[in-house]
């Protein structure tokens, strides 16, 4: 049986969760990020992304593109409850889903054809239950690999819906383009010029030993696989105990301190809200990082006490980013995780014998969700980021 994998990716999630609570931004260009001149784009909708504003961009940069736009500071909580949401829809169709992010998840629908019909049929229902139900927009890529699923997700969007059969993975490769192959940003275009390698074509001539001495072993290695439309294996790994986590690639490297802590803390924040969602804890905090060269390491700590908070989770994940990150090193990809996740009702607790600050964040972080289902508008300071610069 041909393995059937779909990636499905929430169009401009968090922009869009705001154009559908806020109807008077609808057909407007929305910024969603922490609003000081230190604030980083977390999200922004398609009618930003034509003035050349992207994720992970300095908003004072977003600002002077686009000074018109909406601009919004992050809910994480309320993403987190709508993207839960929309998991619960996608598990209907799939007991294997494969959360990778707030906004993305792989579904293995190998043999759900007798259930769902053929993956095209199966790819519009996913689709349009997501919209009748949420209001929101799903792009569904289909290929036989998650790599492939991944980039048929991102050939056609928004609303886009691509099939990649097995036995076309080259062609398709193919037609995405050296500049649009997933993992290769511009810096490794630049190399790539430089060796007169300006189409996949050309790059899938060249030996997996021959691009290791241009590239080194990382990225020649990544190079080749995915010029032959073969998955590198980012995605496949299954952790043996439960984990909750998220990951981003930037849309450039980044080497900029603040940027790279920006996005910690809201990962920190989405990771702990959909702890504090399914109402479990975990004991240890990890982070993954891949550089430039295709190079990656993750990175894990499990502190004496517990960890009750978004806070904490930040203050530790940034702590091991700082150990494995050397400064200006150029960074491709970002993730935070909690791992070893157990119910709150079997967890084991360990009793303390002074109160412990975090456990007091954790109460306000849970109490900021109950207020958020039911309607009430709040955000956590620390993701409002309204610093200027020099202050602290």
């Amino acid at each position: 049986m041909q393995p059937v994998w779909f990636h499905v990716d929430m169009d401009a999630f968090y922009a869009s969760v705001e154009q559908r609570d806020n109807p008077e931004f609808q057909g407007k260009p929305v910024i969603v990020g922490g609003l000081g001149n230190r604030g980083v784009v977390s999200a922004c909708s398609y009618e930003a992304r034509v003035f050349g504003v992207h994720s992970a961009m300095p908003m004072y940069q977003a600002k002077r593109l686009c000074p018109q736009a909406q601009f919004v500071p992050g809910r994480m909580e309320r993403y987190s409850e709508v993207s839960r949401q929309i998991v619960a829809i996608l598990q209907s169709f799939s007991p294997v889903v494969q959360q990778i992010s707030i906004d993305e998840a792989f579904l293995d629908m190998t043999g759900t054809e007798r259930l769902f019909g053929k993956p095209r049929q199966a790819a519009i229902l996913l689709k349009n239950r997501v919209r009748n139900e949420t209001a929101l927009v799903i792009s569904v890529g289909i290929g036989p690999t998650r790599f492939i699923a991944k980039m048929a997700s991102d050939f056609d969007k928004p609303d886009g819906l691509c099939r990649v059969s097995p036995g076309k993975e080259i062609a398709f490769v193919d037609a995405v383009g050296l500049r649009k192959l997933w993992g290769i940003g511009d810096s490794t275009l630049s190399a790539l010029a430089k060796h007169s390698i300006t189409t996949v074509a050309q790059l899938r001539e060249y030996s997996v030993e021959h691009l290791q001495r241009l590239f080194g072993e990382a990225a020649g290695s990544y190079l080749h696989k995915v010029s032959h439309g073969i998955d590198p294996g980012i995605h496949t790994g299954v952790t043996k105990s439960r984990s909750i986590s998220t990951e981003m690639t930037f849309p450039v490297d980044i080497t900029d301190v603040d940027i790279l802590e920006q996005n910690l803390l809201g990962m920190s924040h989405e990771v702990m809200f959909r702890a504090i969602e399914e109402q479990v804890t975990a004991p240890t905090v990890a982070i993954k990082l891949r550089f430039s060269d295709f190079s990656t390491i993750s990175a894990q700590t499990t502190p004496n006490k517990p960890i009750y908070s978004a806070e904490q989770v930040y203050s530790l994940a940034k702590e091991l980013l700082h150990d494995r990150w050397k400064p200006f090193q150029p960074v491709r990809l970002l993730g935070v995780g909690l791992h070893n996740v157990s119910s709150t009702s079997t967890a084991p607790q360990q009793q303390e014998l002074f109160d412990n600050p975090f456990k007091r964040k954790r109460d306000l972080e849970r109490t900021i969700l109950t207020l958020r289902s039911k309607g009430r508008a709040l955000q956590k300071a620390s993701l409002l980021d309204t610093h200027e610069p020099g202050q602290q």
